[in-house]
């Protein structure tokens, strides 16, 4: 059977109509989502940076470099908190972390993990989008998005100098961790994974909706697309309990079901004031890759982290300052990363909560649905983690 004749029909259960803004399909059934209150997120002021592409000839540094990163998250239904929904990344107190931080519970079914890899200076990040269609069949996919966050940040962190660690084989090794966890008796998840090394190299394996965008000096220079099998359908590795599988023969189909081989692997160059942007389809679906680099823009140049220059865009020289902690004083988030990660988190959650603004979602419904007259953001859980590339000599 087609996957869905109108937009709220399910592909492998009983037929279930609801609204477009409070569903996401997985193998079993759809969620409802409840709306949360209005958030304003400060700002530095506009930048005044002129974006231009830089999207060829360019390599990567020669020299050594290191990620800061930070994150912030929240859950559909809960109000933001800028000053506690937030989580800077710290190597030296990683490593004595009894159990990786993923955002629970303030993040909803989102997900994140920030890990270094082993005792180097790479770095392993990402994030995981639990699909809350399984909530009607009594899973709650959350377990299954943070549990598979904590295991790729505990992965990455026992890597051994003699391994060789890319990013699809991280996510396997986190995949088989879940499957294997009895505790974890069904759900999914989608998720985008990295692996960052200090030569600059980074390998991403992207499966589902979540996704990345690499920005530099102002302009987007890289940024993923989404896998899905139909509309608001992701790819999304998943555990399908015996009960589901044997209703969904009843009912003539079976559920959509992806692995870590699915996964879109790329690879990319870094280098020093390069931003990596990583997070959940709740801020793909209320802003736009430019929209988001306006956001980016703002702040990095506000605090002179970009600076416009007769050359055009450049580095300004308190970058590692700005990214260590404390380097953005008086404010909890502390450091530009993590401040970044609020920044976003902040204007995503605004916008799905704005009925009269349509997101990226919105366009695309009205595209395929234009029957259905939706209009206005898309309320979801959302998690954001964000990389400031900094090189090792000047910070």
């Amino acid at each position: 059977m087609h996957p869905y004749k109108t937009i709220g029909l399910l592909s492998v259960s009983p037929l279930v109509h609801c609204s477009l803004n409070t569903f996401r399909l997985a193998p079993a059934l759809s969620y409802q989502s409840c709306p949360a209150p209005w958030l304003d997120v400060r700002s530095p002021g506009r930048s005044h940076l002129n974006p231009y592409s830089t999207r060829f000839g360019h390599s990567a540094s020669s020299t050594s470099v290191v990620y800061r990163l930070g994150a912030a998250f929240s859950a559909k239904g809960r109000r933001f908190n800028t000053r506690q929904d937030l989580y800077s990344f710290e190597p030296s107190l990683h490593s004595i972390e009894k159990q990786p931080f993923t955002g629970k519970p303030a993040s909803g079914q989102d997900a994140f993990f920030i890990s270094s890899v082993g005792s180097s200076e790479s770095a392993a990040f990402g994030v995981a989008d639990g699909v809350g269609g399984w909530d009607s069949s009594g899973i709650d996919s959350a377990h299954f998005s943070h549990a598979l966050c904590r295991y790729l940040a505990k992965n990455a962190q026992g890597t051994t100098e003699e391994q060789r660690l890319g990013a699809r084989e991280l996510l396997s090794q986190g995949f088989a961790d879940v499957v294997a966890d009895e505790e974890i008796t069904g759900g999914g998840s989608t998720a985008c994974v990295a692996v960052a090394n200090s030569t600059g190299h980074v390998e991403v394996a992207n499966l589902g909706d979540s996704g990345f965008v690499q920005f530099r000096l102002n302009a987007v220079h890289h940024s993923s697309n989404p896998q899905t099998h139909a509309f608001n359908t992701p790819f999304q590795l998943s555990i399908i309990p015996p009960k589901i599988l044997a209703r969904s023969r009843i009912f003539g189909s079976m559920p959509f079901r992806d692995f870590p081989r699915d996964a879109s692997v790329t690879s990319h160059e870094v280098r020093h004031g390069d931003v990596l942007l990583f997070a959940t389809d709740g801020v793909w679906d209320n802003l736009s890759s430019n929209e988001l680099l306006q956001i980016v823009g703002r702040y990095m140049a506000g605090f002179q982290a970009w600076q416009a220059s007769e050359k055009g865009t450049m580095i300004g020289k308190e970058l590692g300052v700005l990214t260590k902690k404390g380097g953005i004083p008086k404010e909890k988030e502390s450091t530009l990363q993590t401040l970044l990660a609020v920044a976003i988190t902040g204007e995503a959650k605004s916008a799905s909560q704005n009925s009269r603004r349509d997101g990226p979602f919105a366009k695309e419904v009205q595209r395929f649905y234009p029957h259905e007259e939706f209009h206005g953001g898309k309320v979801d859980d959302i998690c954001v983690v964000v990389a400031v590339v900094v090189d090792a000599s000047k910070g």
